[in-house]
This record gives C-alpha cells, structure tokens and sequence, in this order.
C-alpha cells in the first residue's frame, strides 16, 4: 500500500467499525469484536477479511500510524472487500469479483473522495527557520493535549437517557443502540406499550448451558467509556410468573459474552431444593470473574423482595407496580440497588456490594427465562434507561 494511501485506509478502517458498532473506534479491537465485524462483512459483502487481521489493522490505526508502530500492507483486494461494506456494494463472492470486478472499483471509488488530499504535491521554497518555529509550538500543544487526554482518561464524562418515546429501529441506532440477535416475531412487538420499550422473556441466558449457545434474543447494547459511572433502569408492571423470567441490566467486557460479566435483576424463583416454600420474587446479581466460556457464574446476590403467599398475590402485585434496578461502579467497586413501589416517587437500597476485576464495555437491557422452556412469554415495559458518568474520588 502506497505511502499516501495510508490515510485513506485509516478512515476506511474507522468507517467500517462505526457502522458495525454504532460508534467510533475509541480503542483497538478485541478479538471477539474483531470477530464480529468479520461475520458483519461476509454478512454484507460475502468476503473474507481474517478477524485475527482485522485486529492487526485496528492496533495498527488506532496507534496513529506513528513510526514505532507495526505496519501493516492490506492488499487492494482487502482494500476492495472494506470498501465494498462502507458502500454497501451488492453481495458477492470470491470467484463473482474475480470475473467481473477485477479491478476492484469500490477501492478506488472510495479513494477517489480523497483526490485533492493525495495528488502529487507541488515543489515548494522550504522555510526552515518558519518551520522550526511552527515545530516548536506544535510540540508545546501536543504536551499540554496529552497532559489534558491523561487526566481525562481517568474518567470520560458520560450522561445519556432514554425515556423510550421512539423505539423504531433508527431512532434507537442514532442514540447508540445496538440490537443483538433479533427475533423477529417479538421484536415487531417493541412499541406495544406507548413510552416503553416492550421486550419479553424469551428462552437465553448469557451463559452457556449445555449445547445451549451464550445468547439473548433482542438484546439491546451500548458502549460505555466511563471508569465511574451509574446506570438505572426503570419498569413498568414487571411481575415475573416462573422461573426464570427476569429482567435487568448486564455488564460485560465484550459484545459476544466471552468476557468478564456482572448481571442485575428481577426475577421469579420457586426452586427451594425439595423443600416446599412459597413462590418468590427476588433481586439476584451474578457476577463471573473468569472469561464466561471458562467459570460457571456466581450468584453473589439472593434477596427475596416478596414471597408469594396464598392469596397475596395482588398486593406483591401493587409493589411492583413501578421497579427500578440501579448499578454504580468507581474503578473495581461496584454497588448494586434496588427499588420497587406502587408510586414512582421512591428510594434505591443497596443489596449488595463489592470489588469485581472487571472492566465493563458494553453495558445491555434484557429479558429472559434462562433455558426453562416454559413457554408464556410475558411482556417487560422498560421505561427508562440512564447512564452518567460519576466523580471516582466520591
């Protein structure tokens, strides 16, 4: 690859990640999001770009192309199969591309909007003592940028709330929403309750079971790029009916749930081991310390909210009438809140707290049942989502 086109690739590269992630590329690629954005171009496209070479060109890129760095030669050929995902070209193939697209045009169409920036310069009087000058002030602004980039990398700001009064598939991907494996059939039912976003309680987990795969249908995930922040869900008349529907919050370090994860939330529990108790309703938080695909979870939290008595099912029903579940994490400490009234006017209680070496990337609403396949699916109202970020040194 040619000296100035080098630039154009960068741009390419970050093109292609934005529209895979919804968002910037703000760090290289892990190797589960370089997988992914390898399945998304054979998705699109029907080529192949290696995810273990893609990580090599986000470490490349996001290094700055900077002398120390490793280089790396993309072929035209790769050239071609990015541009062709940024452009949304017709899908392809191999042997399609090779009789009738030989010559790469999406490459060299993409490369054509940078003309201006790569024809051969024009000979120019050099100034050398303007230079140094120019030098010399430059190298003063990129001290005072980096001494301002490191206090900032101690903790981004970060605010965004969702009150869910648009759920249509672009709203929710202008505000940073990602969707995860969709389910058709009950994600058509997302606008059912005006003001929310209505999810329900399909059969998943993000923990394997089994040949079962780490999966929720209709996920809803967000970069996070805070150190300290707090995120809070709102619901709506959640009240689960067997076990395992739940709802909550789900942090984890990757998209795939391969990483580190902590989980949050409401859910339905009559599993007493033989003994014979009351049906409960229960905040549980999970955490896994390890890589998911390589520990069972653990649950390092169990409160039971209300047992479901006899004939009391209608005031456990009144409580939960509005619900809420609340995350707050500074460096490795993390505490996790709940809240649940028959009014909106209420407080969070911590239900437990703790250190977890974990560093959350994404941070996911869902709805589940675990692999209980009970079926009656019930809906979940979530009303609002929030994310800000929060002073560490509180």
């Amino acid at each position: 690859m040619k000296n100035l086109d080098r630039p154009i690739f960068i741009n390419l590269f970050k093109e292609a990640c934005e529209k895979c992630f919804g968002s910037p590329l703000i760090s290289p690629l892990s190797e589960s999001d370089s997988k992914l954005l390898s399945n998304k171009i054979f998705e699109c496209a029907g080529l192949v770009i290696g995810a273990k070479s893609i990580k090599n060109y986000s470490l490349f890129v996001y290094d700055g192309n900077s002398k120390e760095s490793r280089q790396e030669n993309p072929s035209i050929a790769t050239l071609d199969t990015f541009a062709r995902y940024v452009l949304d070209a017709p899908y392809t193939d191999e042997v399609q591309r090779k009789n009738n697209e030989s010559h790469y045009p999406y490459w060299f169409q993409y490369r054509n909007r940078f003309s201006s920036t790569v024809s051969k310069p024009k000979t120019i009087q050099i100034n050398w003592k303007r230079i140094a000058i120019i030098s010399f002030i430059t190298l003063i602004i990129m001290i005072g940028l980096y001494e301002i980039k490191t206090l900032t990398l101690k903790n981004k700001n970060e605010y965004f709330t969702d009150n869910f009064n648009s759920v249509s598939n672009d709203s929710l991907a202008k505000k940073g929403w990602i969707i995860k494996s969709v389910d058709s059939t009950w994600w058509n039912k997302r606008n059912e309750k005006p003001g929310h976003l209505t999810l329900y309680t399909l059969i998943g987990d993000n923990w394997a079971l089994g040949r079962n795969p780490a999966r929720i249908k209709n996920l809803l995930l967000r970069k996070v790029i805070s150190n300290c922040f707090m995120v809070e869900i709102h619901l709506t008349n959640f009240i689960p009916k067997q076990n395992w529907q739940q709802a909550g919050l789900l942090l984890s370090e990757d998209s795939t749930f391969t990483g580190k994860m902590l989980r949050l939330s409401i859910s339905y529990n009559d599993f007493f081991g033989g003994f014979v108790k009351p049906p409960e309703i229960i905040i549980q938080a999970i955490s896994s310390s390890e890589s998911g695909l390589q520990s069972k979870p653990e649950e390092i939290a169990h409160f039971s909210l209300f047992n479901i008595e006899q004939g009391k099912r209608n005031l456990v029903e009144n409580n939960l009438a509005e619900s809420a579940l609340k995350v707050e994490k500074k460096g490795n400490h993390f505490r996790f809140l709940y809240s649940t009234s028959a009014m909106e006017s209420f407080t969070f209680k911590e239900v437990v707290s703790g250190d977890f070496n974990i560093q959350p990337k994404y941070i996911s609403i869902f709805s589940i049942q675990g692999w209980a396949a009970n079926g009656g699916y019930i809906p979940v109202y979530f009303d609002s989502f929030k994310l800000a970020s929060i002073d560490c040194n509180k």
